[in-house]
C-alpha cells in the first residue's frame, strides 16, 4: 500500500529530472518505505518527458503523466493529484528550489493531526522584484479571503488525500488550496522550509501571472460567498426589483397617461425578475445539500467539512 505520493509538475526541466529523482530518493531513504513519485510532464518541448519515462524503468516507484501540450502548473498538479494513490499527497516544484529533505517534517505535521502542512519560504532565493510581488499577493489574498497563509506561492505542501482529491482546480487555483480548505474547516499548519536558487533551466514564472492570480482571488471569494449565502447576494437585488416593480405598477394604475401601459409592462418585468432571483437563491441554497458533487465551489462548503469531521473522528 502506498502511504505517500509526491506530485511534481514539470515543464522543460530536462536538466532537473535526474537530480530531482536523486534528491527525493536520498531524502526519503530509510524514512518512508512505501511511497511513489508522480511526475507530470506539462507538454514539455524538450526531453523532460523522455527522461522521466526512463526513470520508470529504473524505479517502479516512479509514475509519469504526460500532457500533449502545455496546460499550466495547476492543470498538471491536478492531474498528478488525481492519479496519486497515497494516503498523503505532497506537492513540490520540479526546479529543485524546493528541498525534498523538508518532506518528513511536513509529514510529521500531518501525523500530529493537521490536514494540510504548508511550506513557508522565509529566506527565498529569487529576485527582489519577484519576492516583493509575491509578498503583496499574499497580503491581498489574506485580506480578501480572510485567511492568513504566509506563502501561498510555495508549492511544497502536504495534504491528506481525502481532502485534496475532490477540490476543483483551474487557473492558478493550486495557490489557494490551503486558504479554501481552511475556510471549509481543515486544520492547517505552516512551517518554514528551505529554498534554493535555481541551478538549471529558466524560471517559468512571469509577471503576466499577477493579474491571473488577482482575478482568481476575486472570483473564488465571490463564488465561495455565493455558495454559502446565495440570498446575501441575490436578496437585495430581488427586493429592489420587487419594490421598483410595484412602484411602476402603482404608477400605471393611479396615473392616466399614455405611458401607463409601458409602466405596467416594466413593473411586471421587474417583479418577474424578483421572483426569478428568489428562486435562484433557493436553488443555490438547496443544490449543494442535495447533490454536492454537481456544484464545484459549493462542495467546498458542503462536502469538505464532512470529510474533515470524519478524519477527526477516525
Amino acid at each position: 500500500m502506498v502511504t505517500l505520493s509526491i506530485v511534481v509538475p514539470l515543464f522543460n526541466e530536462e536538466e532537473n529530472v535526474q537530480p530531482l529523482y536523486r534528491a527525493i530518493t536520498s531524502a526519503l531513504e530509510g524514512k518512508i518505505k512505501h511511497y511513489e513519485v508522480v511526475l507530470v510532464d506539462d507538454g514539455s518541448n524538450d526531453d523532460t518527458g523522455f527522461l522521466a519515462e526512463m526513470l520508470v524503468e529504473q524505479d517502479p516507484r516512479i509514475r509519469v503523466v504526460r500532457f500533449r501540450r502545455n496546460y499550466g502548473q495547476t492543470a498538471a498538479m491536478a492531474a498528478g493529484i488525481k492519479h496519486a494513490r497515497g494516503e498523503v499527497i505532497v506537492t513540490m516544484d520540479g526546479d529543485l528550489q524546493n528541498d525534498p529533505t523538508d518532506i518528513p517534517m511536513l509529514l510529521s505535521l500531518i501525523e500530529e493531526g493537521h490536514d494540510i502542512a504548508v511550506g513557508w519560504r522565509r529566506k527565498r532565493k529569487d529576485g527582489t522584484a519577484r519576492v516583493f510581488v509575491s509578498k503583496v499577493a499574499n497580503r491581498i489574498m489574506a485580506k480578501v479571503m480572510g485567511v492568513a497563509v504566509r506563502d501561498s506561492g510555495c508549492s511544497l505542501k502536504a495534504y491528506r488525500a481525502e481532502l485534496i482529491q475532490d477540490i476543483p482546480l483551474y487557473g492558478e487555483m493550486h495557490r489557494f488550496i490551503p486558504a479554501l480548505s481552511q475556510l471549509a474547516g481543515a486544520r492547517l499548519a505552516q512551517v518554514e522550509v528551505k529554498h534554493h536558487p535555481r541551478r538549471y533551466g529558466v524560471s517559468k514564472y512571469g509577471f503576466s501571472r499577477i493579474y491571473k492570480v488577482m482575478l482568481d482571488i476575486i472570483s473564488i471569494r465571490a463564488l465561495l460567498s455565493f455558495a454559502r449565502q446565495p440570498f446575501l447576494w441575490l436578496g437585495p437585488v430581488a427586493l429592489g426589483a420587487l419594490v421598483i416593480g410595484m412602484l411602476f405598477i402603482l404608477s400605471s394604475i393611479f396615473t392616466w397617461r399614455t405611458a401607463a401601459f409601458v409602466d405596467a409592462s416594466v413593473g411586471v418585468l421587474l417583479i418577474s425578475l424578483s421572483v426569478f432571483m428568489t428562486a435562484w437563491g433557493l436553488l443555490g441554497r438547496l443544490l449543494p445539500a442535495i447533490e454536492p458533487d454537481n456544484v464545484n465551489f459549493a462542495s467546498l462548503c458542503a462536502t469538505l467539512p464532512v470529510r474533515v469531521r470524519k478524519i477527526k473522528e477516525s
